[in-house]
């Protein structure tokens, strides 16, 4: 394993109580300003998230122990500011991915037991009922001195890192399938509330992991937060670092996703906040049609979404409606949610898809488990033809990112070597090792980028 070349991708996330934050930061930023410069750890303060919570979430980005001096400085500045104002002792709060936190625990509490005695430190977990689709880390608090406290979290995040590089490695097998999506943003998403089953386009079980953005607020008058996302991948917002990959993976895509009218109400949420909820978590734009005047309901059975973004940001919004669309039991007996999507390709590119005698588009739906529908090629007009993709979400994703990837590349392959089964969901796991696959860009260190 060579871990110097992801450590930078993990960044170390803990939460503070919001009174803290002004010392923190310093008189014109001058606090934070000099512990990045002295531990050469980039630290963001998300200052205007959440507001009127009573915790802000900090993400620190470096390699290990810049990360683990640069968390020790801040513990410093909270414990002079706790002495100062008679508030008593304070305690480290770190954020982790729900899906990382039992091997944290370990079987039996073993390895959280280990930590504690290594260190003389106490550590609680916060409830797993703090978590969902929108929410998925959980607190980890430890209290202790100063010294052990920093000891605690350099283990803790060793531990939380190794996790992290065996499942992204875990994960490098299934990215084939979806050529064009960084792995990062397939951990976001699988293994939310997702069922175990088998078939084309179906999940093999295990969990999913990453790019959350939210993470629970505790204590007295708290509630639920909404922070920045964790990793790369996850919406836009200033000073989080770079794009995983850059190039291609950026561009906006726009697909045309269909539901039932009668699930509108449930993807919306009451007063809209649940569609709210996707477009943040996702980094999409999300618009779900009004109905058509002079029409009614049952002559329009379903709506037309329309959603904006990035592969990233696509793959998270459309899992999302999915997943709202199953939870809400919008299946037909036993089988899984079908989904039916629209994406534009240029007209020029309709023959490329189909292939000879329809050989390609045969191949793709073969692989994927995907119906895909296009028009016959001599029959497209204009610049761009529409093609109908049905099935499953993993089905419709992997159709989706090989159609987009023979139309960039503009070759007819499209099986990577070895061909392989139809589309199924990352398994997720623990299991593997290595130093994983993809990556994120080195964010930058030696200086402040204060959230906004």
């Amino acid at each position: 394993m060579q871990p110097s070349s992801r450590q930078t991708d993990f960044p170390l996330r803990i939460l503070v109580q919001s009174d803290m934050v002004g010392a923190i930061i310093g008189r014109q930023g001058s606090t934070i300003r000099q512990i990045t410069q002295q531990t050469r750890a980039r630290v963001d303060v998300h200052r205007k998230d959440n507001v009127g919570s009573v915790e802000k979430a900090i993400t620190i980005y470096g390699n290990p122990e810049n990360c683990t001096n640069a968390c020790r400085r801040i513990l410093e500045v909270m414990q002079q500011e706790a002495t100062s104002t008679n508030k008593g002792e304070i305690s480290l709060k770190m954020l982790a991915h729900n899906n990382l936190i039992g091997r944290i625990i370990g079987k039996g509490g073993n390895t959280i037991k280990r930590i504690m005695q290594d260190t003389d430190t106490k550590i609680t977990v916060s409830s797993i009922n703090d978590i969902n689709s929108f929410n998925l880390e959980r607190i980890i608090t430890v209290k202790g001195t100063i010294e052990n406290m920093s000891k605690s979290e350099a283990l803790i995040s060793s531990k939380l890192r190794q996790s992290y590089e065996n499942d992204l490695q875990a994960m490098a097998p299934q990215s084939l399938m979806f050529p064009g999506l960084h792995p990062m943003a397939m951990m976001s998403t699988v293994g939310i509330n997702y069922p175990r089953s088998s078939g084309p386009g179906s999940f093999q079980g295990g969990s999913g992991v990453y790019s959350s953005g939210p993470a629970p607020s505790s204590g007295a008058g708290g509630g639920s937060g909404s922070f920045q996302p964790i990793y790369p991948g996850g919406p836009p917002a200033a000073g989080m670092g770079q794009p995983p990959v850059p190039g291609p993976n950026d561009q906006q895509e726009t697909v045309y996703l269909y539901i039932p009218n009668n699930a509108v109400g449930a993807i919306i949420g009451t007063k809209g906040t649940h569609i709210r909820n996707i477009i943040r978590f996702s980094g999409a734009s999300v618009k779900i049609a009004a109905l058509e005047e002079g029409k009614s309901v049952e002559q329009q059975p379903e709506r037309k979404v329309t959603i904006v973004g990035t592969p990233e940001a696509q793959w998270k919004a459309q899992y999302l409606i999915f997943e709202k669309m199953r939870e809400e039991g919008f299946v037909a007996g036993t089988e899984d949610v079908r989904l039916t999507i629209e994406l534009l390709v240029p007209s020029s590119q309709v023959g490329r898809i189909i292939g000879k005698g329809g050989q390609n588009v045969r191949e793709l739906q073969r692989i994927t488990g995907g119906i895909i529908k296009l028009p016959d090629q001599a029959s497209t007009t204009g610049e761009d033809t529409t093609v109908h993709i049905i099935g499953p979400f993993f089905s419709v994703q992997s159709a989706q990112r090989r159609i987009r990837s023979m139309i960039q590349q503009g070759q007819p392959g499209l099986l990577p070597p070895g061909g392989g089964p139809p589309a199924r969901g990352p398994s997720g796991g623990g299991s593997g090792g290595g130093s994983g696959v993809g990556g994120g860009s080195r964010p930058p260190q030696g200086r402040v980028s204060e959230q906004k």
